[in-house]
């Protein structure tokens, strides 16, 4: 199994969200989506991306632009960097994909957050563009703006943050393969096809 741990304001992961699903139908291995807040992280165990923000060296900004826009390009996504509204408080839409998960619908949601924030500059963190992603995926949103306010949703949410932090994560997206394993990145997908193939391999047949 491949544990993936993500918050959709981040354009990395919307790439890693894409580019790792069909490798897991490729290898038949199950991926466990654990929706994140990835401000939590960076608050508990890494502020220094708040300074690279502010204070990062800007010939290293300008190539990290080309290269999110030469990974999108690869993996057929279009993403707008910086969106308008930059960093984007993402706990509503993080606690949607957790409260939505249970009705099979958190892959087409995620998917949904992804493309309105990175493509199409909407800002998630309102009601009003999450109630429409809603009608997009056959969700009410009524009730989905009800159910990402209860209080097991809000703790799941925090559980999932904690828990990453402890196993040793320090952004989005995180990966693990057979559970102690961790990967980081977009660019590591290659390595977790890698070790998904190993422990394959490791295991007896019949």
């Amino acid at each position: 199994m491949i544990e993936f741990f993500f918050d959709c304001s981040s354009p990395w992961t919307w790439l890693a969200f894409r580019n790792l699903q069909p490798i897991a139908r490729e290898l038949g291995v199950e991926v466990r989506w654990r929706p994140v807040l990835v401000g939590g992280i960076f608050n508990a165990v890494n502020p220094s991306v708040y300074e690279f923000r502010e204070r990062g060296v800007p010939a290293k900004q300008a190539y990290l632009r080309k290269d999110l826009q030469d990974w999108a390009r690869r993996a057929g996504l279009t993403i707008r960097f910086p969106p308008t509204v930059f960093p984007v408080n993402s706990v509503k839409a993080m606690r949607g994909c957790l409260l939505l998960e249970a009705e099979g619908r958190l892959l087409p949601f995620a998917e949904a957050v992804f493309e309105a924030y990175w493509t199409r500059d909407r800002d998630i963190s309102q009601d009003s563009v999450l109630a429409e992603l809603c009608e997009r995926v056959g969700v009410e949103p009524e009730r989905f703006l009800a159910g990402i306010a209860r209080p097991e949703v809000k703790s799941a949410l925090k559980a999932n943050t904690d828990e990453v932090i402890a196993r040793g994560g320090f952004g989005s997206p995180t990966m693990f393969v057979g559970g102690d394993d961790m990967y980081f990145g977009n660019d590591r997908l290659v390595l977790v096809r890698d070790a998904v193939l190993r422990r394959q391999a490791a295991q007896p047949r019949d």
